[in-house]
């Protein structure tokens, strides 16, 4: 038998019917409009495209 899955059975946690508030930038984990926020993200971008590269290069160069 399988079980009934019962979304329906939980309210809303809020008054509204959503339940986030809404608005631009509102349903992402960081402020983009900080002062700093290019530099981080660059730098993010930046060693997230690099560590491949690295790592090969390490695994290249390592004492077999």
């Amino acid at each position: 038998m399988v079980a009934r899955r019962g979304f329906h059975s939980t309210r809303a946690q809020m008054s509204s019917p959503y339940h986030y508030p809404e608005g631009p930038r509102s349903n992402i984990p960081f402020n983009p409009l900080t002062k700093w926020f290019a530099l981080r993200y660059w730098t993010f971008m930046a060693v997230g495209f690099g560590a491949p590269f690295g790592v090969a290069v390490w695994q290249t160069y390592k004492n077999k």
